[in-house]
């Protein structure tokens, strides 16, 4: 068998980099030219008054977001809540215990298939689980929208990355007398922490800019979030209203909630970073 000339090789390797070199720098162009475009609009809204203050009728200016952003943060903290611990128990037992039953077969497929639903149709879905019987829009049922949408996310994660975690740490800690179950939680799940927080708040960006599903449960109101049991402001569906308006205020305010949207994402994700690479040191 004659071996294959290596310039023809070495040239199929260059133009692979080449293209992926570019694709790369075009998406990191749009991420700029999409943050940048998002500051320059977003800057001007952003005062004292635009965090502290309930928003104004139709037509007033002045007036702020408040209600929304402590909205976002309440339904947000209970989707997490009510998300996470189940879909990091799904990804432990999909990952550790159920590898090959019929149960892990059924639980991987409903995994999967969830993660390729549109966030529509799950609003749809709690806008007749729980919306239709209570006769109103709620926060809570915003929050079960939300969580439906992070549980396959923090789900698969959780598998991909104990299945980075090597065997040999699982054979030592049995080897040592442990129960699998204690193995497990305080030698696997160690050792993936950083990749299992990095998971978690990849699903908490992912709802953070959802709208859809909220407006089918959460709705909007124009006053403080009292209680979840009824609609409740939020930044999302707050700018999807104000970006249709006819009032220049409004979709200026529109765009300064884009703003604190995109740049509080950006900073947790950051900071979690930061913050596990000075652990690891």
């Amino acid at each position: 068998m004659r071996p294959r000339p290596a310039t023809g090789r070495r040239a199929l390797d260059a133009a692979v980099r080449l293209c992926s070199g570019l694709a790369a720098v075009l998406a990191i162009l749009m991420l700029g030219w999409i943050m940048l475009e998002v500051a320059r609009k977003g800057v001007a809204a952003l005062d004292w008054n635009f965090f502290t203050k309930l928003p104004t009728p139709p037509g007033i200016e002045g007036g702020g977001v408040a209600n929304a952003i402590l909205g976002s943060l309440l339904v947000t903290a209970l989707a997490v809540v009510l998300g996470v611990p189940v879909g990091m128990l799904a990804g432990i037992y999909l990952a550790e215990f159920g590898r090959h039953t019929r149960l892990a077969a059924a639980v991987r497929f409903t995994v999967n298939i969830m993660m390729g639903v549109p966030s529509i149709i799950i609003g749809l879905f709690v806008y007749a689980l729980l919306v239709v019987p209570a006769g109103h829009f709620s926060g809570y049922a915003g929050s079960v929208a939300l969580a439906l949408i992070m549980l396959p996310i923090v789900a698969r994660t959780t598998v991909d990355m104990l299945s980075l975690v090597p065997n040999t740490l699982r054979e030592s800690a049995l080897a040592l007398g442990a129960p699998r179950w204690k193995a497990t939680l305080g030698v696997v799940l160690r050792a993936a922490k950083a990749g299992l927080l990095t998971g978690t708040i990849l699903a908490v960006a992912r709802v953070s800019g959802e709208t859809a599903p909220l407006l089918f449960t959460a709705m909007n109101s124009p006053y403080w979030p009292s209680s979840l049991r009824q609609p409740t402001a939020n930044l999302t569906v707050t700018i999807f209203n104000y970006a249709m308006s006819p009032y220049e205020d409004w979709q200026r305010t529109a765009w300064g909630a884009s703003l604190l949207i995109m740049a509080s994402v950006l900073a947790v994700t950051i900071f979690t970073r930061w913050s596990f690479r000075e652990a690891k040191r």
